[in-house]
């Protein structure tokens, strides 16, 4: 399969093109990566272009989603392209149909999903008549939108159609492991009716990847600490990093009551999102916890990706081998409940990546803020007295039980950004609620219009 660029003039082929292997290091595709002079001159032509109108942009993004979920995208059919993730990425084909239909299902709702975030207060244009006698105004912070893309779940990809809607122009640099998805999106959103002035695919180096951000006016960036590190401090790149999601299960909760929702928000897709929980706080003793979810997820079965009944991630053997070194450099006096090793060997150069589940014997202990795109969790005992800071730097927390008092302390808390009380797993998302605040919040500002009435 070939990838090309996808820049201003359409579909751009270059010399220089980096080879995308399956898991097990065969060939899969060859992606073009286009040179920093390239960049430069694609987005100058983003930052010049005029956005489509509101009813363009809604119909162009309406009929996208159908498209990118179950149509042939420049000749690659659904399930060709979910079989090119799946070999690619190592999650599991199931995972991936289910993730994509999600990018294609927020893609078809986005124009209202972002309207979600508009204020009360403002109206959506200084042609409002509430403008003649002073209102709020929705606009936009920029133009461009620059969007550094990551590769562990094609459901990412969601994240930054809410810019298109309010009528940013858009480039992505996608992840040279996973490039299948951002192409697929980026040309089902072209054949749906975004020009090629409004909506770039671009490749390329790290070098030439700042450039992209550099040449913005606002950017997304996603990864790990590093990247929260490199752009947390400046108001033009949003960071997307770390989940740390995490369930709660205060006194006297019934375990066995809640355990699908606990392991689901675990394991499901595979693992690896940033909404799917890395730690598990019980008040109370902490391992008959660990031991029932340890007990759910013991028999997973260790398959290539492409089988239908894979549920675990695969990895080339050596990475998983460096996952495998790092967790067991980490874990400390962890005590693991699944056995010592992550690694299950499929005998192809591949290895799937199995369940860990470790128990620690306190609430601060660091280990509970590692988070590995598998199944890993940290379980450990909270009391009242450790209070907020367990707790804290999470991008989803569940919460089982009825203390009312408490679920008011979690939802002021400014570093958790999402409460999910009672049975929905740290996985539970849907159109127009937010994931790490409104992508608008970000993306928009209200300015304050004031006009003559007309009729004077």
């Amino acid at each position: 399969m070939e990838l090309a660029a996808l820049g201003p003039r359409g579909p751009y082929v270059s010399r220089n093109r980096q080879l995308v292997t399956d898991v097990r290091g065969g060939p899969l595709a060859e992606l073009s990566l286009v040179p920093a002079l390239f960049v430069q001159r694609a987005m100058r032509t983003l930052s010049t272009a005029e956005s489509p109108g509101e009813s363009d942009r809604e119909a162009a993004l309406t009929q996208a989603g159908p498209l990118f979920t179950t149509g042939a995208v420049g000749g690659v059919s659904a399930e060709e392209y979910h079989r090119a993730v799946a070999a690619a990425s190592g999650m599991p084909i199931t995972f991936v149909r289910t993730a994509s239909r999600g990018v294609g299902d927020y893609a078809a709702a986005a124009f209202d999903a972002a309207r979600m975030a508009r204020p009360v207060g403002a109206v959506s244009g200084w042609r409002d008549p509430a403008a003649r006698s002073g209102a709020a105004v929705w606009v936009r912070r920029g133009d461009v939108l620059a969007v550094h893309a990551p590769a562990n779940t094609p459901a990412v990809h969601a994240a930054w159609l809410d810019a298109l809607a309010l009528g940013y122009r858009v480039a992505v640099r996608p992840s040279r492991r996973e490039p299948f998805t951002p192409h697929r999106l980026v040309a089902a959103l072209r054949e749906s009716g975004f020009g090629p002035d409004q909506l770039l695919l671009l490749p390329t180096d790290h070098a030439a990847a700042d450039g992209i951000i550099a040449d913005a006016d606002v950017a997304l960036a996603f990864g790990g600490d590093a990247v929260v590190g490199k752009y947390g401090a400046g108001p033009m790149v949003l960071p997307q990093g770390p989940g740390r999601s995490k369930i709660l299960l205060t006194s006297g909760v019934d375990v066995e009551r809640h355990l699908d929702t606990i392991v689901e928000s675990v394991a499901d897709q595979a693992g690896t999102g940033c909404v799917n929980a890395t730690a598990v706080f019980v008040e109370g003793d902490p391992a008959p916890v660990a031991e029932a979810i340890a007990a759910r997820l013991a028999d997973a079965p260790a398959l290539p990706p492409e089988d239908e009944r894979a549920v675990l991630p695969v990895r080339a053997e050596s990475d998983a081998r460096d996952i495998d070194e790092f967790l067991r450099s980490r874990r400390g006096d962890a005590r693991p409940l699944l056995g010592d090793t992550v690694v299950a060997e499929l005998g192809d150069g591949s290895a799937a990546l199995r369940p860990a589940v470790f128990l620690l014997d306190r609430a601060d202990a660091p280990q509970a803020r590692i988070e590995l795109g598998f199944p890993c969790v940290w379980v450990a005992p909270w009391t009242r007295q450790d209070g907020m800071a367990p707790l804290r730097d999470t991008l989803v927390l569940t919460v089982l039980g009825e203390d009312e008092a408490l679920v008011d302390r979690l939802v002021a808390e400014p570093s958790i950004r999402n409460v999910h009380v009672g049975d929905h797993p740290t996985t539970w998302s849907r159109p127009g609620v937010p994931h790490d605040g409104y992508l608008g919040e970000f993306l928009m500002r209200a300015k304050t219009v004031i006009r003559d009435d007309p009729g004077r």
